[in-house]
């Protein structure tokens, strides 16, 4: 799998195989702790990186959240992060940390032999998790051969990551330390019980 992008952002794209994803995981209460109380004291990102980024492309990041700072909103009224299945709970937790939106995208619904990371064009959109559609006209996506499957605030449904997703395409939408990297691919080996390699 091939990412490539076509507007001036700066991803860090991961492959993920051999993936045995599963509901959710009585073992990961430790991680979802460790983001509650970086939470709690603050210890998480900055929010303003995210908010850059959709303001460079012209987007009001207060009317549509970065998904980072969507999670860490919900967090700090004191809900609890999401419980998906193992894999999507990984990426909620660093995402939340770390305050950088991510992508995650099931491979083997994913159609072509690319993925692209562009604007997206007038009336594109798509069927979001959740959500009835997304509209991305104007704003930073992720599209395959068949058009938009994700942007930095919601995936859709077409590529969403279930318990039967053995493959995957992990983007997040800025750069990240290798440190991030290397625990992401801790978590991943762990919790998705797969392995992953820098695209």
């Amino acid at each position: 799998m091939k990412v490539r992008c076509e507007i001036d952002v700066d991803p860090v794209t991961l492959e993920l195989y051999e993936l045995e994803v599963t509901p959710p995981r009585d073992d990961f209460e430790l991680e979802v702790k460790r983001a509650e109380q970086a939470v709690r004291t603050g210890e998480v990102g900055p929010t303003d990186r995210a908010r850059d980024l959709y303001r460079r492309f012209g987007l009001d990041p207060t009317r549509v959240r970065p998904s980072s700072e969507a999670l860490l909103r919900r967090m700090k009224k004191g809900e609890s992060l999401p419980r998906i299945n193992s894999l999507v709970d990984v990426a909620n937790a660093l995402s939340v940390q770390l305050q950088v939106p991510v992508g995650l995208y099931d491979l083997d619904k994913v159609k072509g032999e690319e993925l692209v990371i562009r604007l997206g064009a007038e009336g594109e959109s798509y069927a979001g998790i959740g959500k009835e559609k997304v509209n991305v006209a104007g704003r930073i996506c992720v599209a395959d051969a068949e058009g938009p499957i994700g942007n930095p605030s919601a995936d859709s449904a077409r590529t969403m990551i279930t318990t039967d997703t053995e493959r995957a395409a992990w983007i997040y939408f800025l750069p990240v330390r290798d440190d991030d990297v290397d625990r992401t691919a801790e978590l991943v080996a762990v919790f998705g019980r797969g392995l992953i390699r820098v695209i």
